[in-house]
This record gives C-alpha cells, sequence and structure tokens, in this order.
C-alpha cells in the first residue's frame, strides 16, 4: 500500500530539506495527519551536516555542551553537532572542549536508562537533547527527567521538526517547524478526527521508520 500523498520541503540548502507523506498515520501514543521522513537526514553525512550546523547557531556562543544525548536514532546528527560545537572559534563556548554524544537505553515505554560505564557522560555533565522530531513533548520530558535522575543538567533541546517551542521550562529550536507545515494535526486516538470519519490508517510510524497497512 501506498505510503500517503509525498510532499517536500525544500530551503536554499540542497541538503537541508524535509520529504513528507499525508494520509493517517499512527503511532503507540498518537495519530497524526503527516508522516515526516526523517531517515535520509538521519542517515546522510551531508543532510546531517546541514542540520547539525542550522542547530549548532542557537547553542555555539551560550551554552556550554558536555554530552549530547541523542534521541531517535539522530546519532549521525549528534557526532556532526558536537564537531561543529567544538571547533576552532573564539566566539564558541565549547570552543577545543570534548563532547560525548551518547545514546539512551529505554527499558520500558519512554524510560530511559543508562548503565554503569555511561551513567558518567551524564552524572554532573550539561546535556544537550537531541531528537529526531518534539511534538507532543513527551520523550523529550523523558529524557530530561533521566538527566535529572542520573544528576544532570538539560542544557537544551533541540530538533529536526519541532510542533511545540517550549518543554520543560526550556526552548525547543528545530530546523523544520508548523510554519513549514501549517496543517499539521497530531493527537491522542482517542481525539482523532480523522478515526472518526471512519478513515483507515495509512501506516504504522515509530523511531525507527514506517511500516504501511
Amino acid at each position: 500500500m501506498a505510503l500517503g500523498e509525498a510532499y517536500r520541503i525544500e530551503t536554499k540548502s540542497p541538503y537541508l530539506r524535509l520529504n513528507i507523506y499525508k494520509g493517517h498515520f499512527a503511532t503507540s501514543h498518537a495519530h497524526m495527519n503527516y508522516y515526516i521522513d526523517i531517515a535520509s537526514n538521519k542517515a546522510r553525512l551531508k543532510e546531517a551536516r546541514a542540520i547539525a550546523e542550522a542547530l549548532g547557531v542557537h547553542y555555539r556562543t551560550s551554552a556550554v555542551v558536555d554530552t549530547i544525548l541523542c534521541l531517535d536514532n539522530t546519532e549521525v546528527i549528534g557526532a556532526c553537532l558536537a564537531e561543529i560545537l567544538t571547533a576552532a572559534d573564539a566566539f564558541s563556548v565549547n570552543s577545543g572542549r570534548d563532547i560525548y554524544v551518547l545514546t539512551p537505553e529505554c527499558v520500558s515505554g519512554s524510560q530511559l536508562f543508562f548503565r554503569d560505564n555511561t551513567a558518567p557522560m551524564i552524572r554532573g555533565k550539561s546535556v544537550l537533547i537531541l531528537a529526531a522530531s518534539v511534538v507532543s513533548g513527551y520523550t523529550a520530558e523523558s529524557a530530561a527527567e533521566a538527566i535529572r535522575y542520573y544528576d544532570g543538567r538539560t542544557a537544551g533541546i533541540c530538533s529536526i521538526f519541532a510542533k511545540i517551542s517550549e518543554c520543560v521550562g526550556l526552548p525547543v529550536h528545530s530546523v523544520f517547524n508548523p510554519d513549514d507545515l501549517p496543517d499539521y494535526r497530531s493527537g491522542p486516538a482517542v481525539t482523532c478526527p480523522m478515526c472518526a470519519n471512519g478513515e483507515k490508517i495509512t501506516a504504522l510510524v515509530n523511531s525507527f521508520g514506517i511500516s504501511a497497512i
């Protein structure tokens, strides 16, 4: 089955773009009318670097970062972002420093866990949360809670796409936002207007990708 009607949001950079599908999509906790396909953004080096450059401007001169916590398989972007933040630059507060690029382990639902050899990369550290998308803020909140539990401090939250502009009292910086997709809708299945209209689900979605039904 087709994944839905395909679109692309372009920018001035040939590597800074967003592939999207319009349809009826379901995650474990929400339904939405667009699927934002960020597989290429996360896996292709030039696209990952373009995303990192766009996000890095928000932190380069203002936020000390010890660790980048990569959610939703964003490790390639995280590595590029660490390189950008630590590059030799008189205006960068992280110039010449070292940054951990870390992926959390999920134990149940969105609860995050760090083992004995990775917890020191969070404990006492200033941690930047990097997500593929921040829509409800649920996953970012779980990450911030885990950082606090392991005695770290959340330095910021950033993502490729974000529906909200603030989470856990911090601004959410993103490359793309609802201005790029003004009719984007996301919410619980029980209040989904597409379900109320009897529209079949196009595909199931999680952080690894999409599977048509």
